[in-house]
């Protein structure tokens, strides 16, 4: 992996993680959480999304989209544990 794939991979992880805050309210970690989160999201929905049969497409604006679905979704279980 390349220097220019990290930090594509952190922009992709920072904005998803700042939309992921922005929909999920109250469950937000700081800009630094919140680009770990866009991360792990984007990791979440490549994983889940291909299973669900779920393909947006290739590009960066695609990239963030799925990012953004999977930190949802982390952020929801979090606060589901959290909760508990």
């Amino acid at each position: 992996m390349g220097i220019e794939a990290i930090i594509i991979a952190l922009i992709v992880g920072a904005v998803a993680g700042w939309l992921a805050g922005q929909i999920v309210r109250g469950i937000g970690f700081g800009l630094i959480g919140n680009i770990i989160v866009g991360i792990v999201g984007g990791f979440i929905a490549a994983w889940l999304l291909p299973r669900i049969g779920i393909s947006i497409g290739g590009n960066i604006i695609a990239a963030i989209i799925n990012s953004t679905i999977g930190a949802v979704v982390l952020l929801f279980v979090i606060g589901l544990i959290k909760r508990a």
